[in-house]
């Protein structure tokens, strides 16, 4: 090649890269992100050795003794297993050593979804609970720290709060559509290759990939039965958050590629865009790369472009200008609740009811201490006293006895008995002034129920 060819060459490389428009940097970027996978994945060889360490395992077992939770197939509870590591504790060490640890089939559970359906679970035996939250410790230091930043459900140091704070400033500099993608049945429906694909990347012990694999492929009790899976993963095992982030961890990265912005909080992800043409394109591409790169199914009809309004987050409603308020669906769960708590048929004082909503109520108003919410918590205050009234009001069943605990209220006597002879029905009869009077505000709260009001407004300060 003579000189003036070269010169050639030169100048039209010269120009394909500025036209590239730094993608020689961008590729440099990801050769040294590759390279530093490799340094990472040759320090991963003798994981099991560090799993298997006392302090490691003795963690793991205070944090299961911690959860609690339900007994697996074996039926042994969490309040045996003390027993059982004294016993043989050297054998499961040794079985995590030279890889031939077998996990137990879990126990299917199905539970009612708030949203209507069931919710299936698989629980672990406590013993391979104890096993996965050893894994898991020592997984979660190297993994972690890969992931993005926008992501924020299951990681140490993260909240949903973070996730819809980061979600408000987006809203706030105008991108008021969203695209929020609803996975279905996303734990049921992990493909164990790709997982275990993303997995290997990262993780070089071979024993530890193995048993990995055999936790996802243990299979499922149900009514006696034992069903194999060859998809999905226990949603109720230690180790499933993290694996599923580190499985929807290469989805974040594709929409960092792309330079979305977006918060993902599990398998709940909400991308904003600035107009529904864009949502919509987002949309069909994101589903695509889930559908064809991880081998998840999109739920087309719980996902939508939308204006923010219309969609939920986080059990919460983003508003114009990156406010937040309490999902419509939120606040009827919450009714749905006190509606158990005070069926006019269930047994128990007004104090031990009174309790059990406290419990209830005090972790739900603080969850949504930072959305606006005054006037619906002012309503949900009123509807509460009025259901409790009416459990009251059962409680005491005869007009004799209603007109005597009015008159004990406070509630003259001729107004207690026009009340208690009325013959409205319970409802109703919750809601008449002298119900009302005899019960208050103060009554209620020299009883001790939480008032939503004031715990809200304690919590703004």
């Amino acid at each position: 090649m003579d000189r003036q060819q070269q010169q050639n060459v030169g100048k039209h490389t010269d120009q394909a890269s500025s036209g590239r428009g730094g993608t020689e940097s961008a590729v440099g970027e990801e050769l040294q992100a590759s390279t530093a996978l490799e340094q990472q994945r040759a320090l991963t060889v003798n994981l099991m050795e560090q799993v298997c360490e006392r302090d490691n395992l003795n963690r793991a077992y205070k944090r299961v003794k911690t959860n609690k939770g339900s007994a697996g197939i074996d039926g042994m509870t969490v309040n045996d297993l003390y027993e059982w590591i004294k016993t043989h504790k050297q054998e499961l060490i040794a079985s995590l050593l030279d890889g031939s640890y077998l996990p137990q089939p879990v126990r299917g559970v199905e539970i009612d979804k708030p949203g209507g359906g069931v919710r299936q679970l698989g629980i672990p035996t406590v013993v391979d609970r104890l096993v996965q939250q050893a894994i898991g410790q020592v997984l979660e230091p190297i993994l972690d720290p890969t992931f993005s930043t926008s992501s924020y459900g299951f990681r140490p140091g993260r909240s949903a709060h973070e996730a819809l704070k980061k979600a408000q400033e987006y809203v706030a500099a105008g991108r008021s559509i969203v695209v929020d993608i609803d996975l279905e049945k996303f734990f049921d429906r992990v493909n164990h290759d790709v997982l275990m694909s993303r997995l290997a990347r990262r993780i070089s012990d071979k024993r530890l990939l193995v048993i990995i694999r055999r936790f996802l492929n243990a299979g499922m009790m149900k009514n006696g039965v034992c069903i194999d899976r060859h998809e999905g993963m226990p949603q109720g095992g230690p180790l499933s958050p993290l694996m599923s982030n580190l499985l929807l961890d290469e989805l974040d990265k594709e929409l960092e590629s792309r330079g979305h912005r977006f918060c993902r909080y599990a398998d709940d992800c909400n991308i904003y865009v600035q107009t529904m043409v864009a949502g919509k394109r987002v949309m069909a591409s994101v589903t695509q790369f889930l559908e064809q790169k991880l081998r998840l199914r999109v739920n087309r009809d719980k996902s939508a472009v939308a204006y923010i309004e219309e969609r939920k987050f986080l059990g919460h409603r983003l508003l114009r200008g990156g406010q937040l308020g309490i999902a419509a669906k939120s606040l009827e769960r919450v009714k749905e609740k006190v509606r158990q708590f005070t069926k006019r048929s269930r047994g128990g004082s007004l104090k031990q009811v009174i309790s059990e909503l406290n419990a209830s109520l005090s972790g739900w108003v603080t969850y949504f201490r930072y959305a606006k919410a005054r006037t619906q918590l002012q309503r949900l205050d009123e509807w509460i006293r009025h259901r409790l009234r009416c459990l009251r009001l059962k409680q005491r069943k005869r007009t004799k006895s209603i007109a005597e605990m009015l008159q004990s209220l406070g509630v003259p006597n001729w107004q207690a008995w026009i009340a208690a002879g009325s013959g409205k029905g319970w409802w109703r009869l919750a809601n008449t002034p002298q119900l009302k009077q005899a019960m208050s505000i103060n009554w209620f709260k020299q009883q001790g129920l939480i008032n939503l009001v004031l715990r809200f407004d304690s919590l703004k300060r």
